[in-house]
């Protein structure tokens, strides 16, 4: 019997209690450290009267894995349901309810539930999403609570706001999910069908439409054959009509839509407009006309007649012929039918398939069996034997080239000049593709004997001019001797029907002997441009071949040792090299003329020294000045005046480097070469510069310099032919000891 609850009788709740601190703000739930004011117990951790405490932990049972949060263990994954509702349809005489089908999603990270409507095509109810995604409470009376994943299993029902889901299945991953959880899942429930879905796919299936819809599917084809094409060579030979000719073609078909493309391959200089497709991508029929189709003479339907109100010219509809008693039944090419030997027809033309490519063979090979692809000869017929055209001979009025062009044609056009050679070998920059030789007369007259000439060869026309240099009283005006023209060979008739041969460049070099309209002129050397463009073009100039020319000397390697005496004797004090005019003499009495002058230069010019030529000082301030006078550059003082304010401790010297860094400041019109030369001049054993004297020498008003004069050309008198003619030589000294190396194997003692 309990006691009354008298004083006296009652006991203390506090006995034996120990905790009495007042509950903090912040807790712990899923192990994240989050504010639980709302839900703080009483006195000591004990909830109030009438308090329900939140868990600490979830719902789901912990185990041995990592103490991870929620939303990280997780993390995009989703229980997927399929549920459906029953909505009552009022006013309705077909049907009383509606069944509408819905996917529930539920997210274990935060217990949060989303609904959608799967959209029906023509169902006449708004879909997508029902409800969107959050957190939803449990019908009264446990409104204070929400949903979690122990609610929802198969056959079951849950109540959002007021509407009730009735799950019927749901995915593999759900159900293997709460199998986890120890939910014993329920196997699926049948789905009711939609009494409305089905009352009208009922009436579908009963009801001829006016315009049936025919499904034609090509996308198995499509994917199957996307990208590979069949291509056929082809020959279309029309020459048998006025104008026509036979006409290459390449037909290309296309396996994903069995359409056909035809391009036409045109030679060079064929006269045809470039047309890029020949047939453009479409299906070629068999029994096509000899003409296209014009729009809407092929139709599927045809239209009967016009409903509406014709009277304002508003047309509502078009009543069609469903029977398609107006379409033509064509019958288009296939893979097939085309093979080689195969003449199609392309809307009238007849095309021959002629061969095909490695593609198209295997694909035929693989589908069809066929072995056979040998191609089919489709050359053209023999032309019948051209006749010879015959000109009349050359009257001697004008050119031959304008007397020619006047018996082609009615009407006379010009003679067309290689435009081409010209564009190639006009000048350009420093390459005047200009080849120049020095040549005398080859006569027996005492007064000829030393006259000298310039030969200009231009390798953009082909057209050569002689020019004779002026030397005062010489007896001879001296000038243009033979203005810039093309020069006929010799020992050619003048009036005759074909063209006259002209000299080519490859005819001249140094060493022979060319008759310029009945002169003989002997070639005795040629500049430094044209013997390096003969080096360069060995193929045309086959004297101008060093290994060529070496070759001839090692023919006589029986004579080495009285070659090596020779030289020794000549080179009294063992430097190694002798001149230029010594070395001649050696080497071509050695080969007993088997050298060709051309020939020669090519060996010396291979073994020369180099000179060293370094200008002096006032060549250097000259060219300075020079250059200072034509940028009228006079602001030598306002530089001076620059480096007194580098010149801190007042030394009037300064380093080269800060020279030239000043140099470059003001924008000195020197290049880099001439400055790193002129301040070589002026630098001191410390690497400093006197700034000072340095610009007053270079002050052309203050200190001018005097004009620069051109350097004199290197002239040597030289024997045999060459006497008594001002010729640049190739090389003032030859290095005979490594051409000794080179021919004879001489080695160094």
């Amino acid at each position: 019997m309990p006691l009354p609850l008298l004083p006296g009788n009652s006991f203390n709740r506090n006995v034996g209690k120990e905790k009495f601190h007042k509950s903090q703000h912040w807790g712990f739930c899923n192990n994240v450290m989050m504010l639980v004011s709302e839900e703080k117990p009483g006195i000591g951790g004990e909830p109030l009267l009438g308090q329900k405490i939140k868990p600490k932990c979830t719902i789901y049972p912990q185990g041995d894995g990592s103490d991870v949060p929620s939303w990280v263990a997780f993390d995009k994954q989703v229980l997927s349901f399929d549920a459906y509702l029953e909505e009552e349809v009022p006013d309705k005489s077909q049907t009383n309810y509606r069944i509408r089908y819905y996917k529930i999603y539920y997210y274990p990270e935060d217990d949060t539930i989303q609904v959608n409507e799967p959209e029906v095509k023509n169902s006449g109810l708004p879909q997508g999403t029902s409800i969107r995604r959050h957190r939803i409470t449990l019908p009264p009376p446990d409104e204070d609570q929400f949903y979690t994943v122990y609610h929802f299993n198969v056959g079951t029902e849950v109540v959002f706001y007021g509407r009730i889901f009735k799950i019927y299945d749901c995915d593999t991953f759900t159900r293997n999910f709460l199998s986890k959880l120890g939910v014993k899942v329920n196997p699926p429930v049948q789905c009711p069908e939609d009494p409305y879905i089905k009352i009208r796919r009922e009436i579908l299936e009963h009801v001829e439409p006016l315009r049936p819809y025919e499904s034609f599917d090509t996308r198995k084809q499509f994917l199957q054959y996307h990208g590979k094409v069949l291509r056929f060579f082809c020959l279309w030979d029309d020459s048998v009509s006025m104008l026509g000719d036979r006409r290459e073609l390449i037909l290309h078909y296309y396996l994903c839509d069995d359409t056909i493309e035809i391009k036409e391959l045109l030679p060079d200089n064929s006269g045809r407009d470039p047309m890029k497709m020949f047939l453009r991508r479409s299906k070629l029929p068999k029994y096509g006309h000899t003409r296209v189709y014009q729009p809407g003479q092929i139709t599927d339907r045809t239209v009967l007649n016009l409903y509406g109100d014709l009277k304002r010219n508003q047309e509502d509809g078009y009543l069609l012929d469903k029977y398609k008693l107006g379409k033509v039944d064509q019958e288009f090419y296939k893979d097939c039918d085309l093979s080689l030997g195969v003449t199609i027809n392309v809307w009238g033309r007849k095309v021959l398939l002629y061969d095909c490519d490695e593609f198209t063979k295997s694909y035929y090979k693989s589908k069809y069996g066929i072995e056979n692809f040998t191609s089919v000869s489709c050359k053209p017929p023999s032309p019948p034997p051209k006749i010879e055209r015959k000109f009349p001979p050359y009257n001697g009025f004008g050119s031959e080239e304008d007397s020619l062009r006047n018996c082609i044609g009615l009407k006379p056009t010009p003679h067309r000049k290689n435009f081409k050679q010209f564009m190639e070998k006009d000048r350009y920059g420093s390459e005047s593709n200009i080849l120049r030789f020095f040549a005398k007369l080859d006569t027996e007259k005492y007064t000829d004997l030393d006259r000298i000439f310039v030969i200009s060869y231009y390798l953009a026309d082909d057209t050569i001019s002689v020019f004779e240099p002026i030397e005062n009283n010489s007896g001879v005006t001296g000038g243009m001797f033979l203005k810039r023209s093309r020069v006929k060979k010799p020992g050619q008739p003048v009036f005759k029907s074909e063209l006259s041969e002209y000299f080519k460049a490859e005819e001249f070099y140094v060493g022979v002997t060319v008759n310029v309209n009945g002169y003989l002129f002997r070639l005795l050397n040629a500049d430094e441009y044209t013997l390096k463009y003969m080096e360069q073009n060995v193929d045309k100039y086959p004297f101008s071949d060093f290994e060529r020319s070496l070759q001839k000397v090692k023919q006589e390697e029986s004579r080495s040792r009285e070659l090596k005496q020779v030289f020794r004797a000549a080179d009294c004090k063992h430097t190694k090299m002798v001149d230029y005019n010594t070395f001649r003499d050696i080497v071509m009495t050695f080969t007993h003329g088997n050298l060709s002058e051309q020939e020669f230069i090519t060996i010396a010019r291979h073994y020369r020294v180099p000179e060293e030529t370094c200008p002096d000082g006032d060549f250097l301030l000259g060219l300075a000045q020079e250059k200072f006078k034509k940028n009228f550059f006079e602001n030598f003082d306002r530089i001076i005046y620059a480096c007194g304010y580098e010149d801190r401790e007042k030394k009037n010297v300064l380093p080269t480097k800060d020279i030239k860094r000043l140099c470059k400041s003001f924008r000195l019109p020197l290049t880099d070469d001439l400055l790193e030369s002129l301040l070589s001049r002026f630098e001191n054993s410390e690497k400093q510069i006197d700034y000072k004297s340095f610009f007053s020498t270079l002050d052309w008003r203050k200190n001018p310099m005097p004009e620069l004069r051109a350097q004199e050309y290197l002239k040597e008198r030289c024997e045999d032919v060459w006497l008594g003619m001002p010729s640049p030589i190739p090389a003032k000294n030859i290095d005979y000891f490594t051409f000794l190396k080179d021919t004879v194997g001489l080695e160094e003692e």
